[in-house]
C-alpha cells in the first residue's frame, strides 16, 4: 500500500468510527427517551438494563452505518481540500477517483458487513430486545412505600405508613387494609410501630407489627340481619405479603419468533409465500360464500335486465314482493360478507407487504453505505470545508432527504400504492445525485 493510501485510510477510519459510535448513541438515547417510563422505578439490575441497551444498540447498526459513512466521507475529503492536500494530490498526477479508491474499498467492505449484520445478527438482536422489553414493561414498579401515601401495588392490600425512619425499615402509625375477603368489607390492621423487611430470596415482604389492633366485620345476607364486628388487640403480629408479581421473569423467546423483523431473507420469502397462499384461500372462501348465498347468480349481460323485468311482471304481486325481498336480503348478506372479507384481505396484504419491506430494507440500508459515499466524498472535495460544521450540516441534509423519501415510499408500499421495488426509490433518487457530484468533482 502506498503512503498516500495509508494517509487516506488513516484520515478516514478515525472519523468513521467516531461518527458511527455517536450515531448509535443518539439512536439509543431516542430509544431510552421513548421507553424511560417503562424502565424507570422498577428496581431493575444493571445487568438487565445493560442487556436491553446492548440488544437495542445492535438493531441501530444498519441505520447508523450509512450516517457514519456519509459524515466521515464529507469530513475527510473536506479536510483534504481545506488544507490543500487535494491540490497536492492532483499536482502529483493522481486523479481524484484514484484518491477515493482506498475509501471505496472500506465502504464496499462495510456494505457487505452491513448486509450480513442485517440478515443474520439483527433478527436475533430484535428478538432478544423485544423479549426483554416485554418483560420489563409488564414488571411492576419496585417496592417503595412512602410515608403519608396509600400504597396499592400489592394486589388485595392498601398500606399506609405515617412515618418511616432513616433506616428504611422502622415504621410508625401503620394501617393495612385487606381487600381479599368476599364480603366487600376490608379487614383493617392498625399498629403504632413496626418493621419491614423482605426475605433473602425477595419472594415475600414481612411486616412485624407492635402494639396494635385488627378489625373485621362480617356482612349479613340481609340489611336487617346483625353484622358481627370483631376487634382483636395484639402486642406483636406478623403480616406476610407475596411479592412474586414484583419479580423479573424471563419470557420464552419463541413467543416472539414469528415477527417479520426477526427473520432473515430466506425466512421472509417462505413466510410471505405462505401468507399469500392463505390470502388466496380467503378469496376462494369469499367466492364460495357468495355462491351459496346466490346460487343462481351469473355475471350480467346486455338484455338481462329486460328479461328479469319480464319475469317479475309475470308473477303475482305477492310473489313478486316475496322474490324482491329475498333478493334484497341475499344481496345485503353478500355485501356484508364482502366488506368483512375485504378487511381481512386488506390486513393480510399489508402484512405480506411488511415482509417484502423488511426483505428489501436489508438490501437498501446496506447499499445506502455505497450510495451516500458517492454523495459525501465528492461533495466534501467540492466544498473544501473540514471540521464539524459544514460536514455535519451537509450530512444531516443529505441523510434526512434520503430518510424522508424512504419513509414516504415505505408507507406507499405498505398500503399497496407501490410495489415492493418502491423501497428503492430513495436509492434511485440519491444515486444520480452522487454520480453527478462525483463527475463534477473529478472534472474540477
Amino acid at each position: 500500500m502506498k503512503k498516500l493510501d495509508k494517509l487516506i485510510v488513516k484520515s478516514y477510519v478515525g472519523p468513521l468510527i467516531l461518527t458511527f459510535v455517536i450515531a448509535v448513541f443518539v439512536l439509543l438515547m431516542q430509544f431510552i427517551w421513548k421507553y424511560v417510563d417503562d424502565i424507570a422505578g422498577k428496581g431493575l439490575s444493571v445487568g438487565i438494563i445493560g442487556e436491553l441497551l446492548l440488544d437495542a444498540s445492535a438493531t441501530f447498526v444498519p441505520m447508523a452505518m450509512p450516517i457514519a459513512v456519509l459524515f466521515a466521507s464529507i469530513m475527510t475529503m473536506g479536510n483534504f481540500g481545506e488544507h490543500y492536500e487535494l491540490v497536492a494530490i492532483k499536482s502529483g498526477g493522481i486523479p481524484l477517483w484514484r484518491a477515493m479508491v482506498p475509501m471505496s474499498i472500506i465502504v464496499l467492505f462495510l456494505t457487505v458487513v452491513a448486509f450480513l449484520f442485517a440478515n443474520y445478527v439483527m433478527p436475533s438482536a430484535v428478538l432478544k430486545y423485544r423479549t426483554t422489553l416485554y418483560d420489563i414493561t409488564r414488571k411492576k414498579p419496585a417496592l417503595n412505600i412512602r410515608p403519608g401515601e396509600y400504597y396499592t401495588e400489592i394486589e388485595g392490600f392498601v398500606i399506609r405508613v405515617n412515618k418511616k425512619d432513616s433506616d428504611g425499615k422502622t415504621l410508625h402509625d401503620i394501617t393495612i387494609y385487606d381487600h381479599r375477603g368476599a364480603t366487600g368489607q376490608p379487614d383493617v390492621v392498625v399498629a403504632k410501630h413496626g418493621t419491614m423487611q423482605t426475605t433473602p430470596d425477595e419472594r415475600y415482604l414481612l411486616f412485624t407489627l407492635y402494639d396494635g389492633c385488627s378489625y373485621s366485620e362480617t356482612m349479613g345476607n340481609d340489611k336487617t340481619e346483625s353484622k358481627p364486628f370483631t376487634r382483636v388487640y395484639f402486642e406483636k403480629n406478623e403480616v406476610t405479603f407475596d411479592l412474586s408479581d414484583f419479580a423479573f421473569d424471563k419470557t420464552d423467546e419463541s413467543i416472539f419468533q414469528g415477527g417479520y423483523q426477526m427473520m432473515n431473507l430466506e425466512q421472509l420469502d417462505s413466510n410471505a409465500t405462505r401468507l399469500k397462499e392463505q390470502r388466496d384461500k380467503t378469496y376462494a372462501t369469499q367466492f364460495e360464500n357468495m355462491s351459496n348465498i346466490m346460487p343462481h347468480y351469473k355475471p350480467t349481460k346486455s338484455g338481462t335486465a329486460a328479461s328479469v323485468n319480464a319475469l317479475l311482471d309475470s308473477l303475482a304481486t305477492k310473489d313478486c314482493l316475496r322474490v324482491c325481498a329475498d333478493a334484497q336480503s341475499r344481496a345485503e348478506r353478500c355485501l356484508s360478507d364482502a366488506r368483512i372479507h375485504s378487511q381481512v384481505v386488506t390486513s393480510q396484504t399489508e402484512y405480506i407487504n411488511r415482509h417484502y419491506i423488511e426483505w428489501h430494507r436489508k438490501w437498501t440500508l446496506s447499499i445506502a453505505c455505497l450510495v451516500l459515499f458517492l454523495v459525501g466524498a465528492p461533495f466534501g472535495s467540492i466544498v473544501r470545508k473540514g471540521g464539524l460544521g459544514v460536514p455535519l450540516v451537509a450530512s444531516v441534509i443529505f441523510f434526512v432527504l434520503y430518510y424522508v423519501i424512504g419513509m414516504i415510499a415505505e408507507k406507499a408500499v405498505r398500503e399497496g400504492a407501490l410495489g415492493p421495488m418502491g423501497m428503492w426509490i430513495s436509492t434511485f433518487v440519491m444515486l444520480p445525485i452522487g454520480l453527478l457530484l462525483t463527475y463534477k468533482a473529478v472534472q474540477r
